[in-house]
């Protein structure tokens, strides 16, 4: 019997192929190379200086859009996604939430919803972060229920059409806003919804279109390391064949949501991890009364159940990775996993913090910004409350949304 490691205190390693392995060494050692020695800087500045050198690098190792196929994309398992997810909220959420927006809601949305011509022009650009995309779905006042947009696009029959596709019946012309919108002050192509007289629909948006700003959001407390930023569609005028031909209704965005979704399910147990170690290594050395605080019963048992819940949770990223490999992972049980996760991982994160004592809020250490990255996770592509609901209803049958 192979020795006990506390590191994969469940053996989960046991169920990985080697690429697997490959797959999550390369990430890693990208992160510890070029994030962890800055991302304290960028997190106290407020600023991500590099975004565009380190979407290019992300490109170059296979990151961007991994778990889709041609186009320049990796072709990855979702198993193989899930474990970069977690080696790059390791090092800090505002990066995986790059790649996440970047592949699991841009590229996915035009991946799966858009014309052979869209794919071409879009795709392999953003596969390399050449191109950095964003993705519009909340407004100011529409988060959790984006079915109450206001961003409205008509058509202009009499406009200027440049339409090379199926689609015909003139320009489109977009108004709105959208709000909390990651890349979108770097972004080269915007993905966003908005109403129509036929439904929701998804249209392809170059940035540097005219009437189209991104005025970046400031003065945040978290995700400090990441480009945040609103979306103004003011008389966006575009092609009749930028829209997104095959999807009509909240199915599209929220399709794009459940396959982001189940990063986060991952990327939080890699924040969790990070601050987990922090507090093992912290006890080992610390000493109090004589001894290390990793001695005393009262932090053997808080890194006891920190262990328990961290590793039960990776075991679950696993086996839905598993099941979206097998095409059989549903959304409920995606909604099952961001809650549980990034709920216990935030209470790993604030257990880490009092192990650490006055030291678990400094920046030398990791988990206060983990912790404070940990709300806003908490809270973007679905809040606590509507995901018990998701699952209220799959237990019920009874629908509580309205």
């Amino acid at each position: 019997m192979a020795p006990f490691d506390p590191a994969d205190f469940l053996g989960i390693d046991d169920l990985l192929e080697p690429e697997d392995l490959a797959v999550r060494e390369t990430v890693r050692a990208w992160a510890a190379d070029r994030v962890l020695p800055y991302v304290a800087e960028w997190y106290e500045s407020g600023e991500l200086p590099v975004i565009r050198e380190l979407a290019r690098e992300l490109g170059a190792i296979g990151a961007l859009g991994m778990s889709l196929s041609g186009y320049g994309c990796a072709g990855a398992s979702a198993v193989q996604y899930g474990l970069a997810c977690l080696e790059l909220e390791a090092a800090d959420s505002g990066i995986r939430s790059l790649v996440s927006v970047q592949g699991s809601l841009a590229m996915y949305a035009i991946h799966r919803f858009g014309t052979e011509k869209q794919k071409q022009d879009w795709l392999p650009r953003m596969a390399s972060g050449e191109v950095i995309g964003c993705f519009g779905l909340t407004e100011p006042d529409h988060g959790s229920d984006p079915a109450s947009m206001r961003t409205y696009a008509k058509r202009d029959a009499g406009g200027s059409s440049r339409s090379s596709g199926a689609e015909s019946g003139g320009d489109w012309v977009l108004n709105g806003r959208k709000m909390w919108i990651t890349n979108g002050s770097v972004a080269g192509v915007a993905v966003v919804w908005a109403q129509t007289e036929d439904g929701i629909r998804g249209f392809v948006v170059p940035t540097d279109s005219p009437g189209f700003s991104a005025p970046e959001i400031k003065h945040k407390w978290s995700l400090r390391a990441s480009v945040t930023s609103e979306l103004v569609l003011d008389d966006v005028r575009l092609p009749a064949d930028a829209v997104l031909p095959e999807v009509t209704g909240l199915k599209g965005p929220l399709s794009c949501l459940s396959h982001a979704r189940y990063g986060i399910v991952w990327g939080a147990m890699g924040a969790a991890r990070s601050c987990f170690q922090a507090a093992v290594d912290y006890a080992k050395t610390r000493e109090q009364f004589g001894r290390p605080i990793g001695a005393f019963q009262l932090t053997q048992a808080k890194l006891a159940d920190m262990a328990v819940e961290l590793h039960k949770g990776i075991l679950l990223a696993h086996h839905l990775g598993r099941r979206m490999d097998a095409g059989r992972l549903r959304p409920e049980q995606v909604s099952f996993g961001k809650l549980n996760n990034v709920r216990e991982a935030i209470d790993i994160c604030r257990t880490a913090r009092t192990i650490l004592g006055a030291n678990g809020i400094s920046l030398e250490y990791p988990v206060m910004r983990h912790a404070t990255n940990l709300e806003s996770v908490l809270t973007y592509e679905g809040t606590v409350e509507m995901h018990q609901l998701v699952l209220g209803k799959a237990l019920t049958g009874l629908d509580a949304f309205r």
